[in-house]
């Protein structure tokens, strides 16, 4: 079994993305300007230490392409209406190219709500409902392509696997995140099917999937009898459990019957990472 390497392909992504960024300045060497570089607004709710961490990463991993980051850290007690408050302001304020709320947010607050009040035009997550709706009806998905999303891509890239006319299973507790990524997939010409944790004849449908894409936050649910020999995997589904990050995939107990998998850790983060400072990139050259 293959494992993909998250790192190299974040690394190639990053790459680009500081060409770009000299490019779009004109500029010869790294030292750009500091206001000519991409400005990407984070969001951060509560105290959760994952949350803490991610967003640790992302503001150095901006750095490192050049892109200048602005963090705003709000209480987990925080009232709904001043999250919204500190959303609208960063609509209106022509420095911020990109915001990335980051997720998840504590239970009392509705995350529908609030990520309905991030401008379309700056939400780097591409979770809008403006958003998903023309990512819906249209197969043309460049500029409104979810990190999420463009991590898949990615990975079957580097693992030379063709969508087309093959059968994935996407297994995902989100109906939203598991029917706009069938769209994607099926405009790559993918036979997909969504099932969640809970289904019926649950091993069947993901061992009839050439790749399975499980998304659903359970730790090593995923056993070697659920997939289909010399299928492909990549686990996105993430949980902490103290000092330990683990996927929703047994990788030992799959490996002798998967052809590749995204190893958690290193696998799928830093190339959601990595996407997340490309749609940065893409807003502030829109903006342009």
């Amino acid at each position: 079994m293959k494992l993909v390497d998250g790192h190299k392909i974040a690394k190639r992504i990053k790459d680009k993305i500081v060409k770009e960024i000299i490019e779009e300045n004109g500029a010869n060497t790294k030292e750009v300007s500091a206001d000519k570089r991409p400005n990407l607004a984070i969001i951060l709710v509560g105290d959760r230490q994952d949350s803490q961490l991610y967003v640790e990463l992302k503001e150095k991993e901006a750095k490192k392409v050049g892109i200048d980051t602005h963090l705003y850290k709000l209480s987990k007690e925080v009232e709904e209406e001043k999250v919204k408050e500190v959303i609208k302001h960063l609509n209106e304020d022509p420095q911020i190219d990109g915001i990335l709320l980051q997720l998840p947010l504590p239970k009392h607050l509705n995350t529908e709500d609030i990520v309905a009040t991030i401008d379309p035009g700056k939400d780097v997550d591409r979770f809008h409902s403006e958003n998903l709706k023309t990512l819906k009806e249209t197969c043309n998905h460049e500029h409104v392509m979810p990190p999420l999303f463009q991590v898949v891509l990615e990975v079957l890239r580097e693992a030379d696997f063709d969508l087309k006319e093959n059968r994935v299973c996407v297994l995902a507790n989100s109906k939203v995140l598991g029917s706009a990524l069938k769209t994607v997939l099926e405009c790559k010409g993918a036979q997909v099917n969504i099932v969640g944790p809970y289904e019926e004849k649950l091993t069947e449908k993901t061992g009839e999937a050439d790749l399975l894409i499980t998304a659903i936050g359970r730790p090593h649910f995923v056993k070697k009898e659920m997939i289909k020999k010399g299928a492909g995997i990549i686990d996105i589904g993430i949980t902490k459990e103290g000092k330990y990050v683990l996927g929703d995939v047994d990788q030992e107990d799959v490996a002798e019957k998967a052809d590749f998998l995204t190893p958690v850790p290193g696998g799928v983060g830093p190339i959601t990472i990595a996407a997340a400072l490309k749609n940065t990139l893409k807003l502030f050259k829109e903006k342009k």
